[in-house]
Formats: C-alpha cells, structure tokens, sequence
C-alpha cells in the first residue's frame, strides 16, 4: 500500500472508530431520556431520533470502522493476526455489529410504538434493554479505542513467526 493510501485508509478508520462510539453514546443519552423523561412529547422523538440514528449513523459505522481496520492492518505491519490487540479489538467489533444487527428491530418496535401513542408501563422493560444494550456498547467500544491508544504489546503465534521470517530475510 502506497503512503498516501495508507493515510487515507488510516484517516476513515479513525473517523468511522471515533465517531462510532461518539454515536453509540447519544443514542444511549437518547434512550436514557425515554426511560426517564417526564414529557411525552420529547420521549416520543427521542425513540424516534434514535431509530433514525441507529439506521443512518450507527449502523454504516458499525461495517465501516471494522472494514478500515481490516484494510488498514493489511497495509501496515501491524496485520490483522499479528498483534493481540489487533485481534482482540477486531472480535470486540464483529460481534458488536452482530448485536446492532439484532438490536435493529426491537429499536424500530419502539419508534413505531413511541410514534403511534405515549409509552406505558408495559414498555418500560423495552425501554431498560434499550438502555442497557447501548450502555453496554459504549463500554465495548471504548474499550477498543483504549486498546489503539496503548497498543498492549504481545504478538500472536502467527505475529511472532512472521517476525522471524522478517529477521531471517534481513539477516545474510
């Protein structure tokens, strides 16, 4: 991968990275609103601002930060395989987008409900999933982003075979 390639590869995945935890995190300010919030009216579009979110925002990051990693950590030596940090941020996302993925309808059920009448009692455990599984998000994809800022060393079987194969290649 050419340098300015490689930049411009880095640059959409820390854009789609940053702004996909930045997203995950007003949905969960905007869920915890419907929970709590006193006035029907702004409980009402807040599940109907966050079903558009999911859908517009959260959702194309959520293939689009994984997809520039991968293309990112192929260019670099970084590699996907190499370094456990790499890795274990590469499985936290992949699952995560699966979660989004089954999340989505129970999201659209509660704009549609929020949309057509107020919410009663009997939407309230809607409500704390809704809650809770966006909580939980933004704990995982921080967690990620922590992992690009410190890059914990340790190489993976794999890394640490390639790294001989380097040093083998170098040596005369």
């Amino acid at each position: 991968m050419t340098p300015g390639l490689r930049k411009f590869a880095l640059t959409l995945h820390v854009i789609s990275s940053v702004g996909f935890p930045g997203a995950v995190a007003c949905f969960l300010a905007l869920a915890t609103l419907g929970l709590v919030g006193q006035d029907p009216q702004l409980v009402r579009a807040a599940y109907t601002a966050m079903a558009a979110m999911t859908w517009f925002v959260i959702l194309p990051l959520s293939f689009v930060a994984p997809l520039t990693g991968i293309v990112s950590s192929l260019g670099t030596s970084w590699g996907l395989f190499r370094h456990y940090w790499v890795l274990v941020k590469f499985l936290m996302t992949i699952p995560s987008t699966a979660i989004l993925l089954v999340h989505m309808r129970p999201i659209d059920l509660m704009a549609d409900v929020a949309a057509a009448r107020a919410l009663t009692a009997a939407d309230l455990g809607a409500q704390i999933q809704l809650v809770m599984a966006s909580g939980l998000a933004v704990i995982v994809l921080i967690v990620a982003t922590a992992l690009s800022v410190y890059k914990p060393r340790g190489v993976t079987p794999y890394g640490w075979r390639k790294q001989q194969d380097q040093r083998t290649l170098v040596l005369p």
